[in-house]
C-alpha cells in the first residue's frame, strides 16, 4: 500500500501535472496541501476519471487540503471537532486538515501554519495549532494505533534537514519553539517514516522558486509522513520524487511516498 504526500501549490494549476503524476504513480492514496480552491470549484471529475475517489475541504486562495484514493474512505473528518469539543473557533477555522480511514488505517492530512515569522501573530498562531493538533492525535490515539500522520509540516526538525547556506538559528520552520512542538507531537509514539530507510543529509522536500534553489539543492524537508508503531514496522521505503519539481511550473515541493506491507491494520 502506497501513501503519498504532496503540497501541489494550487490545485488548479497544477491539476495536468498531478493527473499526469498519479497516472506514472498509481499510489492508493495521495494527500495534497494548498490547493488553493473552494469546495464547489475543486476539479474533482479528472481525478475521478482516473478512478479514484475525491474529498477535500477548501476555502478561496489560501490553504486547502484534499484525499485523493482508489478505495473509498471511511469517517471522514475535516475539523479538530467533535474529537476537542470546546476549541477557539479561529484555530478550526482555515481548512488545514482532512482524515479518513482505509484498510483500518487512519490517515491524518494536514497543511501546517507556515508561521510568517517567528514572533509574529502567525508563528504565535502556528505555536497554538500545534498544540491542538497535539492534543487532538493524543485523543485519536486512545481509539487507533494504526495513524499516519503527513502533510506540509513547515518545520524541518533536524540541522540535517536544511541545506548548509542558511543559518537555522531563530529562523522560522527551524526555530527551537517549533521544533519541540513537533517532539511533543512525536513523543505521542509517532516516527519519521523517511528517516527509517535514509539518514544522511541532502535530501529536501521544499525548494524557493527564488535563487535557483532547486537547482542549487538548496531545499528544505518539511513535508513528513509519520507512523505508529504499529505502521513503522510496516514501512518498507519512503522516498521523495523530485521529478515534478524539474517541470515547468512546478510546484515548489515535491511528493512523499511511503511504502506499507499489508497488515491488519490493528
Amino acid at each position: 500500500m502506497k501513501i503519498a504526500t504532496w503540497n501541489v501549490n494550487s490545485i488548479r494549476i497544477r491539476l495536468e501535472q498531478v493527473s499526469s503524476w498519479l497516472q506514472q504513480n498509481p499510489v492508493d492514496v495521495l494527500c495534497l496541501q494548498e490547493t488553493k480552491v473552494i469546495d464547489g470549484d475543486f476539479p474533482r471529475s479528472p481525478l475521478e476519471a482516473l478512478g479514484y475517489h475525491v474529498y477535500f475541504s477548501g476555502q478561496k486562495a489560501y490553504n486547502g487540503v484534499a484525499l485523493i484514493s482508489r478505495q473509498p474512505l471511511t469517517n471522514i473528518s475535516t475539523s479538530f471537532q467533535p474529537i476537542i469539543p470546546n476549541l477557539e473557533p479561529e484555530l478550526d477555522a482555515q481548512k488545514r486538515l482532512i482524515t479518513g480511514v482505509i484498510n483500518q488505517i487512519r490517515i491524518v492530512n494536514l497543511y501546517v501554519p507556515n508561521g510568517s515569522a517567528v514572533g509574529s501573530e502567525k508563528y504565535v498562531y502556528k505555536l497554538k495549532w500545534l498544540a491542538v493538533l497535539q492534543e487532538y492525535l493524543k485523543l485519536l490515539l486512545t481509539s487507533q494505533s494504526a495513524i499516519c500522520v503527513c502533510g506540509d509540516f513547515n518545520i524541518a526538525l533536524e540541522a540535517i534537514d536544511i541545506h548548509d547556506k542558511v543559518n537555522p538559528e531563530n529562523h522560522i520552520m527551524a526555530s527551537e519553539p517549533e521544533r519541540q512542538a513537533l517532539r511533543n507531537i512525536l513523543s505521542l509514539g509517532f516516527a519519521d517514516a523517511f528517516r527509517k530507510f535514509t539518514t544522511e543529509g541532502g535530501h529536501y522536500t521544499w525548494w524557493d522558486y527564488r535563487t535557483a534553489a532547486f537547482r542549487r539543492n538548496l531545499g528544505w524537508r518539511i513535508d513528513h509522513h509519520y507512523l505508529t508503531p504499529a505502521l513503522y514496522e510496516r514501512a518498507t521505503s519512503c522516498i521523495i520524487d523530485v521529478a515534478p519539481r524539474k517541470l515547468t511550473q512546478p510546484s515548489d515541493h515535491a511528493p512523499v511516498i511511503v511504502e506499507l506491507a499489508v497488515g491488519n491494520g490493528k
